[in-house]
């Protein structure tokens, strides 16, 4: 079954504010898998459980056109109003059902959402709605962030931020196991194209401040859970982690920058001419 969160309006804007999006180059990577196996034109491109919509504008300059679908009402808002690309259309749907006819679109991407789906049903739902030769491209990062600040020893600050995500961790969904990495790694398994491709370990980093940081930490599904079992809890131990990466930091603001390192993963899937 398919699992429905991030539904609210604050958290959904909360989504757009914090989350990082993939780096270009991350998506040029993506690109790069498409053209060798399809090539041009690169017609229409469906960005399915698309949030508010980060990743979904960064394949607008690419394609004819750009379709953003998400489950969540409060998420497709999120996105309209950030929408200035002409090309970019957005439609509130379940990632198994899509709106698209049979053989009808160039790529498919989920970009951190694919663990939440029906995932059996929303691979056979790629596969209806690709073309021959079109693209499935899976892509997720984990918990496990890294922090950097100038003249600070990044080991230290990063055994905080462990403590942050180790709290949180009773809260995570079963839904996601152990480690969704394991998930998106089974369903490059079970994808029965030959022509596929799994990367498991690019880094993207983003400046930000430490405040953006710890929004991004709260953006996640765990602390969202925490939030609603005990909402003193979560902002109790949002507050000391905060002041304890300040005081590593020796800074009092919590707008100070800090460089963000995320690790990405993905899998990428070209689907046979003759299928």
């Amino acid at each position: 079954m398919a699992y429905r969160l991030f539904e609210g309006k604050k958290h959904a804007s909360s989504y757009w504010k914090y989350r990082i999006s993939p780096s270009d180059d991350l998506i040029r990577q993506v690109l790069d898998f498409l053209e060798k196996r399809k090539g041009h034109p690169f017609e229409l491109a469906v960005d399915v459980g698309c949030g508010s919509g980060q990743g979904t504008v960064l394949l607008a300059k690419h394609f004819a056109s750009v379709v953003g679908t998400d489950v969540s009402p409060a998420q497709v808002e999120v996105a309209l109003e950030h929408a200035k690309e002409p090309n970019i259309t957005y439609r509130q749907c379940v990632a198994e059902e899509l709106p698209f006819a049979d053989s009808s679109v160039d790529l498919v991407t989920a970009m951190s959402a694919f663990h939440w789906f029906d995932r059996p049903r929303f691979l056979q739902e790629a596969h209806r709605v690709l073309k021959p030769n079109g693209c499935l491209a899976l892509l997720n990062y984990t918990i496990n962030m890294e922090l950097s600040y100038p003249d600070c020893c990044s080991h230290t600050l990063n055994q905080v931020c462990k403590e942050f995500y180790a709290a949180l961790q009773p809260y995570r969904s079963p839904h996601l196991g152990a480690s969704s990495m394991e998930l998106y790694r089974e369903a490059y398994e079970s994808i029965p194209y030959p022509d596929k491709d799994w990367q498991e370990c690019v880094w993207v980093k983003r400046p930000m401040p430490l405040s953006s940081y710890i929004g991004l930490v709260e953006s996640f599904s765990s602390y969202q859970a925490l939030l609603r079992e005990d909402p003193q809890k979560a902002t109790a131990l949002s507050r000391d982690i905060c002041q304890r990466l300040m005081s590593l930091m020796r800074v009092t603001s919590v707008e100070t920058e800090v460089t963000v390192a995320v690790k990405y993963f993905y899998l990428l899937a070209c689907k046979p001419q003759e299928a």
